[in-house]
């Protein structure tokens, strides 16, 4: 395609790009290109759900066209910049006249925020955390009856201030809605925050660390049997967090050196950590167990698990691989809520 009817394309989402300086300029002709193809494809397709859409597309092109991994990831963040950064203005002017007084107040706006926490490969804990809070300060918020627009940075350190004075909540809370609500103003309305230092913090106490003796962690571990005391004894033995451990998969056992490998952990960091000797042939037959259980699970056509990032699409049969089974199972098959698909997901933190 010629260079000058390249410049045709999308060519206020080129001159977004050009201003925002988001992209080198030799690559806004061929993101606008990417870009008027997602949304051809979008046409042609009666799905709602946007992120499956990106995930069809981008298979799509790399099987029809043969693209290599570096040029599927400029077709991805093309779709990306046009999606959540350019279409952002015009989700804005349309609820720029919204206002609080129904249960609609900030619908579009709230899509918008699910969207982009999905095309980010936030958690999906994190995804609900975010909205949870991005509602509770739109309800906050709605008794001014100001429209999305209008909101600003002083109604983000009023509403912080609220939850520390009048909700008496703690640091960690407070923290975790200041989070979701910079992510709101920065990435969803696009809007800086400035400075917030007037905002009133909840304190955070000192508390001195409660270590166990050996004796109550016999105790503890005497209470316990099967799978519970299997866990109890990987926490104990390994540092494991609550979570690592429950997001622990079969590949990740290195039952030869001795060592677990924990991947994404808190601060999205890898890093290993010791197998406890004392576990090793406990884990070793509890595996057994679990790949009886994946193996009739793939029997009734199931058997799939959640792959991280993008490698579903890069490996679309991976997750039914032994190697990607989690280690603790979820007792029940479920549907995932992000895809739709029928998974065995690992067990829940909240049951270790």
């Amino acid at each position: 395609m010629a260079k000058e009817s390249l410049k045709e394309i999308l060519p206020d989402f080129q001159a977004f790009l050009l201003s925002s300086k988001l992209t080198q300029d030799k690559n806004i002709p061929f993101y606008a290109l990417w870009a008027s193809r997602f949304l051809r494809f979008v046409n042609k397709n009666d799905k709602r759900n946007i992120d499956e859409l990106v995930m069809e597309f981008l298979e799509e092109q790399e099987k029809t066209r043969k693209l290599e991994d570096w040029q599927i990831r400029h077709v991805e963040l093309a779709i990306k910049l046009y999606l959540d950064h350019f279409n952002a203005r015009t989700v804005l002017e349309a609820t720029s006249g919204e206002k609080s007084e129904d249960n609609q107040y900030g619908s579009a706006v709230m899509e918008r925020a699910k969207r982009l926490i999905r095309l980010k490969h936030y958690s999906y804990n994190t995804e609900r955390t975010y909205l949870d809070w991005v509602k509770r300060f739109f309800i906050y918020v709605s008794e001014t009856q100001k429209s999305i627009s209008s909101i600003s940075k002083e109604d983000l350190k009023n509403f912080l201030t609220w939850l520390a004075i009048n909700k008496r909540v703690s640091s960690s809370t407070q923290n975790q809605a200041f989070n979701a609500l910079l992510f709101l103003f920065r990435e969803v309305l696009r809007k800086d925050v400035g400075d917030l230092t007037g905002t009133v913090r909840a304190k955070r106490g000192v508390r001195l660390p409660v270590v166990l003796t050996v004796e109550e962690v016999k105790a503890t571990f005497s209470q316990l049997s099967g799978r519970n005391l299997l866990i109890g004894q990987l926490l104990y033995g390994s540092g494991l967090r609550l979570m690592e451990c429950a997001r622990l998969r079969v590949k990740d056992v290195d039952f030869d050196g001795k060592t677990l490998y924990v991947r994404g952990g808190k601060g999205d960091n890898d890093r290993t950590t010791i197998l406890p000797e004392a576990v090793r042939e406990a884990l070793r037959s509890h595996l057994e167990q679990v790949k009886t259980l994946h193996e009739k699970d793939l029997a009734v056509g199931h058997g799939e698990v959640y792959l991280p990032d993008a490698l579903s699409r890069k490996y679309p049969n991976a997750g039914k691989e032994w190697g990607w089974q989690y280690v603790f199972p979820a007792q029940q098959l479920s549907v995932d809520p992000l895809s739709g698909k029928i998974r065995r997901h690992h067990i829940s933190d909240k049951l270790i």
